[in-house]
Parts: structure tokens; sequence; C-alpha cells
């Protein structure tokens, strides 16, 4: 049976991925169509649905930090958003009622603010996912997608809490002592290594934090991504993500398939799960609207609203406690499963054109924006730098070391990531944060004395993205970037980049030339050209 449904998500997965949609859609439609041939989904693909879902958010915690959590436009936009629309679905559905509606008849004022709160969350899976695949959790609108979802998971807790009358037991107060646990989890990841025993080592924190926490009746998901936050800090944090990123993927595919096995829809339910899916027009305009007025720039703003505008799987769980209480009929809880997949699939589709939606309605979008920046998006310029890398991973930070040597204080670093930028800059490095992406930002920052910009991203559209960018906005200088394959040169190259470095093919070169400097004593210096001639 398993193998059933690999098959299914499979085929379904790589018939999406062909018409250039993600293959979470073919997921979603997958498990639709095993249950409509009356396959019955068993005990281990729920297993597998909760490890995805446990393991997101143990990774989501490791990159996450405290301080976004505090942040005003992050707390202050959530829990207004939550109140606003739930209002507002809340009159929808009774006006609904009123005049006859199927399904909407027997809803009163109680059942109405039920469903308009199952559908106030946005989908965690879904935005990681998205985020992950566009290079974009670190960035600006990233990270304040993620601290929006994280409150949500907090409202979560909250209302299970009260729903189903369970409160957390006693000894749950001990769990702030994991503050002081750090050092010792820190040692553990630190014996680790970096084989195999790595991601054992997160598997062991995220389902051990999940168990620890239902232990003591809080909601175990929240216990994962404390155990991350914990460890976000720690050097092989990054490491440690990666190493888990299969497995997470992996493991997501079987929580999409089960939402299909929810119950079967029919037409007259699918037309009902499409008008609240309309809806998520206002549920963007709500986010964007707060966001601008909480002084975010336009351009976050919008990316931010725009992956928090679909409907969260949480939204299933609170109909299911609703049906179990008598609070709702069964056949909203179809509706409402109908209502996330097609929400699921509009963000997929909707959210890669961001970019280049953005791109020609950005001066529209501009209005809208406080004149007033906040202290986090005010662009810092890099004076005398006459060499820009974007991007300071390994490769980029490798660069920028290697052209320090000769250029000195001449070179300058770009990264859209505000935590490894603020801990560069500790460490002394000409660096500063910008998203090579964002179209405001090149606006802002002066490249009239930049002579060459290195892109050193692992991701060949960001690449591209940002060239696009830089010739929008007149810089005139010349820009280099690496790619792992030949066919990715070729499109880097016809975007307008002038030197594509190989990563594979030119590494060994670089190699050979740098270690030869170790016995140059050893031949004469006409040697070493007539050699490096050839």
């Amino acid at each position: 049976m398993d193998f059933i449904w690999i098959l299914f998500a499979y085929l379904c997965g790589l018939s999406v991925r062909m018409t250039g949609m993600p293959p979470l859609i073919g997921f979603l439609l997958a498990g639709f169509l095993l249950h409509f041939l009356g396959v019955e989904p068993s005990a281990s693909l729920e297993t597998l649905a909760d490890l995805g879902i446990t393991l997101m958010l143990f990774t989501i915690g490791l990159k996450l930090h405290i301080d976004d959590l505090l942040r005003r436009e992050v707390w202050a936009s959530t829990l207004t958003h939550m109140t606003v629309w739930i209002v507002l679905f809340g009159s929808f559905a009774l006006l609904m009622g009123a005049i006859a509606v199927p399904y909407y008849t027997e809803i009163d004022l109680t059942t109405a603010a039920l469903i308009g709160f199952a559908l106030s969350f946005s989908s965690t899976v879904c935005i990681v996912k998205l985020l992950e695949e566009n290079g974009e959790m670190q960035t600006r609108h990233g990270q304040v997608a993620i601290g929006v979802l994280v409150m949500q998971d907090i409202v979560a807790v909250l209302f299970l809490v009260v729903a189903t009358g369970k409160l957390p037991s006693l000894w749950a107060l001990l769990l702030f002592g994991l503050i002081f646990a750090r050092p010792l989890l820190y040692k553990l990841l630190d014996k680790a290594g970096h084989g195999e025993m790595l991601p054992l080592t997160g598997f062991f924190f995220a389902l051990g934090g999940y168990e620890l926490f239902q232990l003591v009746g809080v909601k175990g998901d929240l216990g994962a991504l404390v155990f991350g936050i914990l460890l976000s800090q720690h050097a092989k944090a990054t490491e440690l993500t990666k190493s888990l990123l299969s497995f997470k993927d992996l493991f997501l595919i079987g929580f999409f398939l089960s939402i299909g096995f929810t119950a079967l829809p029919t037409w007259s339910m699918l037309a009902t799960a499409s008008l609240i899916t309309l809806l998520i027009g206002i549920k963007f305009i709500l986010f964007f609207a707060l966001f601008t007025r909480l002084k975010l720039r336009s351009r976050t703003a919008y990316l931010a609203s725009l992956a928090l505008s679909n409907f969260s799987e949480f939204g299933l769980i609170v109909a299911a406690l609703s049906v179990d209480s008598g609070w709702l009929s069964r056949e909203w809880l179809v509706i409402l499963a109908l209502a996330v997949s097609l929400s699921f699939i509009l963000t997929s589709i909707l959210y890669p054109a961001a970019h280049r939606f953005y791109m020609l309605h950005k001066d529209r979008l501009k209005r809208y924006e406080s004149s007033e920046r906040l202290k986090t998006d005010i662009v810092q310029q890099l004076p005398d730098a006459e060499v820009l890398v974007i991007g300071m991973g390994r490769v980029g930070k490798g660069a920028y070391k290697s052209l320090q040597n000769m250029l000195d204080y001449r070179v300058a670093g770009l990264d859209s990531d505000r935590f490894r930028t603020s801990d560069l800059q500790e460490k002394g490095m000409n660096i500063c944060f910008g998203d090579g992406e964002d179209a405001d930002f090149w606006e802002s920052f002066d490249t009239s004395d930049i002579k060459l910009i290195l892109l050193a991203l692992p991701s060949i559209q960001d690449s591209r993205n940002i060239t696009v960018q830089l010739l929008n906005a007149g810089y005139e200088g010349r820009i280099a970037a690496i790619a792992r394959y030949e066919d990715d040169r070729k499109k880097l190259l016809d975007t307008g980049i002038h030197k594509v470095f190989n990563f594979y093919k030119e590494a060994g070169t670089g190699f050979a030339e740098d270690s030869l400097q170790l016995i140059a004593q050893e031949y004469p210096p006409e040697v070493l050209g007539q050699k490096k001639s050839k």
C-alpha cells in the first residue's frame, strides 16, 4: 500500500512540475485521487505527515531569532489581522446565511466566528516550502512572514488549551529551565561531528522536544520549534538544517497526501470552498495595509502579505474539534479541507511571479508605504567600495577575503541575512544588509564607484534577478557570477553577466594555482609564468 502512495505522489508531482507549477500541487491532487479510488490511509501515512511537520518546525526554529517575534510589525500585525479577519468573515457568513446560501443557513454568530478563526491562520507548511524553494527564508519579508506564523502558532496553543479544557501540568513550568540547558545541547551538537550522526542528532532534538512538551501537556510541535530556537545560535545550525532538508521534504509529502483523505467533496462543497478561497484577496489587502501602516517598505509588505495569503492546515484541526464538540457539521470539515487545498494551489501559482509583478507595479504599491523607515530598513552606503560581493556564504566570504588581501578597504559585501550581516560586521568586515533582488534597494544604493560586482549565490535564478535589477537601475560596471553546471552558465551569460565561474570545472584550476604558491620559491618566476600561459 505504501508503494501506491509513492507511485501516485511521484506521477502527480512530476506531471504538475512539467507544467511549471510546484510539485506540492501534485501531491495534494494525489491525495484526493487515492481517496476517490477507495484507498484507505494507514497509520504510517499519518506518522509520516507528523514527522514532516515536526522536522519543519524544528528547522524553522534553527533559523529564527526571538528578536523577530518582539518586533511590533510582527506581533501587532498578527493579532490585529486575526481580529479584523474574524469580524469580516463572520459578517460574510451571516450574510450568506440570511440569503439562504447552502451550508450557511445552519450557522449562528458563534459558529461563524469559529470558522473565521480557523481560516485566520496561514499555512506554515506551504509558506516555508515556498520560501525555501525561492531562497528567501532569511530575507526581510521571509523573516516577517515566519515571525507571523510563529505568533499564530502561539495563539493556536492557547486555543487548544481552552477548546480541549486540558491545562498544562505544573511540570510545564520547568520548561523554562531549558534556557540553562543550552550549553549541554551545544556540546551534544558539537560531538555529533559532520557525518551520519548529525541528521540523527537533529531527529533526536526535534522528536525529543516534541515528546517533552507533550509529556507536560503542551502542544508537541511547539517543543520542536523551541528546541530549534535554542540551537539557532550554534555555529553548526545551518549545517544541521541542510542535513535534515531531504528528510523533511520527503516526510512532508505525507502531509500533503493526508489532506486529500479528509473527506470526499461534492460539487456544492467545492463551489462553497471556491467562494471562500476568493476571500484570500481580502486577507492579502488586510496584511498589506497593516504592514505598511507599521512602516514596512511596500516591497516587504507586498511579498510577506502574498506569502501569508492562504489558509492553514491548523484550520482543519479547529474544524475537527468543532465537529467533535457538535458546534459544526461534518460537511464544513470537507469544505475547509478543500479551501485549504485550493489556497495552497493559489499561493504556489502566484508567489513565483511575485517579484516580476512588483517590478511592473512598484510605483503604485509604493504610494501606500510610510515616509518614515524602520531602522532595519534604512539602506547603508559603502563609501570607497569598488568591488561588491553579493552573497556572503562560504563562496562569497572566501572571495571577499581574497579580494581584501589585494584591494583592502575597496572591497565590500552585501547579504540579505540580517543576522549573518551583523555577525560579519562585528568581525570587522565591510558588509551591509540588503536584498539584491529588491529594485527599491538599488534605487537607494549608490553604485557609481563600483566597477565589479560578484554574485556568489547558489541559485542561478537569484543571480539572474539581481542582474536584471542592476541593469534597470543603471549600473554600468562588470558583473561576475558562479554556476554549478554548464547549462546554468549559458543562462547567466544570456542575462548579461560578463563572466561566469564554473564552480566544479574551474575549482581545480584555482586549487592548483593557489597550492603551487607553497613551493613557488623552488621555481624561477619565468617557469611559473610559462606554465601559466599554457
